[in-house]
């Protein structure tokens, strides 16, 4: 059994410090991360922690699973293992490659779709040149 557990349902304002000393009444806390967004660095309300030991982590979702902290009950699992994930855009080629027809073309809606939009576009600057034209006329 594994001793990393996954938290959810943290307050924004949670610190590590504070998960931290939520969970070391449960045993001894190894690690803890509290889960940032990459552009605002604001947490995204889960986090993980690693107890010392998988009793210990037992222990934890046992006694502290519901519990609240900042005002928020939380929950507490075990985590699973993180999923593997493709290095590099490339790898998702053959998938797209799949929604092309023998052309080329996308052939389904998406691309009646694009299609459209662009002949509105046309027909939008189209008109609007109309109307600066009958403006000159003045």
């Amino acid at each position: 059994m594994t001793s990393r557990l996954y938290v959810g349902n943290l307050a924004y304002s949670t610190t590590d410090e504070g998960l931290r000393a939520f969970f070391a009444v449960a045993g001894e806390v190894k690690s803890v991360e509290i889960v940032l967004e990459r552009g605002s660095g604001r947490s995204k309300g889960f986090g993980f922690v690693e107890m010392a030991t998988s009793a210990g982590a037992q222990n934890a979702i046992n006694m502290l699973n519901g519990k609240l902290l900042d005002q928020r009950p939380i929950r507490i699992d075990f985590a699973r293992p993180k999923e593997e994930r493709p290095r590099n855009v490339s790898s998702y080629a053959p998938e797209r490659m799949s929604r092309l027809d023998s052309s080329g073309n996308r052939g389904n809606a998406r691309g009646n779709r694009d299609r459209r939009d662009s002949e509105r576009g046309r027909d939008r600057n189209r008109d609007r040149d109309r109307r600066r034209d009958d403006y000159d006329d003045f």
